[in-house]
């Protein structure tokens, strides 16, 4: 067997190196455990980015993608499936949408809502010039569409020149909305709560103004639900919390638990008005091993009482996190909604998240100074207390 020192060496060599990866291969999964290639075990409190809801080796979410993979993995779009006919449906359920598109990540179904837009506003008046409206501080994804509407320069520099027309307003500042909004705009896009930005929830007074702005204007809202969705507030999609339904929404990590899948859906009204046969597509989209991924994370939801456990163990890690901003002076203040939380440092975090690591906890952070915790869903009490202790030891040193 390789070392974990050569394996890294090897990768090095033949991955293109586009991460900073931690020196660690990691192996194995159970629960919320995670183990690497030598047999250390790690609270895992990042799941993969907010993807692995439901943990590691659930097995009857194992024997589902197994059983799939023995019928049928992959069709493309030319015919009908089963499991993406019953994936659709069980979405429109717990969404309240009324169409879905497949797609294989987060950063494609933006790319689609973006085109749906674009689609819907050139119906209109047959024009080619209209806007969007984007938040600062936001993070769509990595592609061309998805990084044009993020809200973070850094990111987009030196792949200059984006997609045109998109302008940046404020998150929580309808003012700042209202200044960028002209009568080319087909859109105002948001993430319900930012999650590379630094874990800011949209206030509610933020969401109806810009819905009833909206809806006065026909602009289109489109809520990024990639992270913040699927049951990660405490809420299937954190915008159920204030009722405030968007035209388009995008859905995409938890979605899946680990198989590549995204979507993007929409009201019939968007959908009689925008995308139509050849405008938009994917080899892979919707297939059936994908599509079986989101019916058996959606039936465990419901099963196993997901949404029930967020708001329980979510009060809890918030409270937890309460007591070490008032604790230690480096600690400026706690963000966010159920399982998806960040300490805000006056300090950068990388060394604490590394020596976390070093004891066994895996942690991510949202921007330098920020460490963000996005657990499996199924998390206890009890192991929020675990994760508790070795972050407080961390902090200590």
């Amino acid at each position: 067997m390789e070392s974990m020192k050569e394996y890294i060496e090897e990768a090095e060599k033949d991955l293109l190196h586009t991460y900073n990866r931690y020196q660690v291969v990691l192996d194995k999964g159970d629960g919320v455990y995670l183990y690497d290639i030598e047999g250390k075990k790690y609270l895992d409190f990042c799941s993969g980015i907010a993807v692995f809801a439901l943990g590691y080796n659930n097995q009857k979410y194992n024997d589902a993608l197994k059983a799939q993979i023995d019928k049928l993995i992959h069709t493309s779009n030319y015919y009908y499936n089963v499991p993406a006919i019953e994936a659709a449906k069980k979405m429109k359920r717990v969404s309240g949408m009324d169409r879905v598109f497949f797609t294989n990540s987060g950063a494609e179904a933006v790319e689609g809502a973006i085109k749906a837009a674009r689609k819907y506003a050139y119906l209109k008046d047959g024009c080619t010039d209209h806007e969007i409206i984007a938040m600062e501080h936001s993070f769509h994804g990595r592609t061309m569409g998805a990084l044009s509407v993020t809200g973070n320069p850094k990111y987009r520099e030196a792949f200059q020149p984006m997609i045109g027309n998109i302008r940046f307003a404020k998150m929580n500042d309808f003012e700042s909305v209202l200044e960028n909004v002209t009568d080319k705009t087909c859109a105002i896009l948001f993430e319900t709560v930012q999650g590379e930005g630094g874990i800011y929830p949209a206030e509610e007074s933020f969401m109806k103004q810009v819905k009833a702005l909206c809806e006065e204007r026909d602009i289109l809202l489109i809520l990024d639900e990639i992270q913040c969705g699927v049951g990660r507030t405490g809420y299937m999609y954190a915008w159920q919390k204030y009722g405030i339904k968007p035209d388009i929404m995008t859905s995409a990590k938890a979605l899946g638990c680990g198989v590549p899948v995204g979507a993007f859906l929409m009201t019939e009204k968007v959908a009689a008005n925008s995308l139509t046969s050849g405008d938009h597509g994917t080899t892979y989209g919707g297939n059936p091993l994908a599509a079986s991924a989101i019916n058996i994370v959606l039936d465990l939801f419901e099963e196993n009482h997901i949404i029930d456990n967020v708001k329980e163990v979510g009060a809890y890690l918030a409270e937890k996190l309460d007591t070490l901003v008032a604790e230690y002076d480096c600690i400026e203040t706690r963000r966010g909604i159920g399982l998806m939380q960040g300490l805000v440092f006056n300090k950068p975090v990388g060394d604490i998240i590394t020596k976390a690591l070093e004891k066994g906890l895996i942690l991510i952070n949202a921007g330098t100074d920020i460490i963000r915790f996005v657990p499996p869903l199924i998390i206890t009490k009890a192991n929020v207390d675990e994760m508790i202790v070795i972050l407080r030891d961390c902090l200590e040193e």
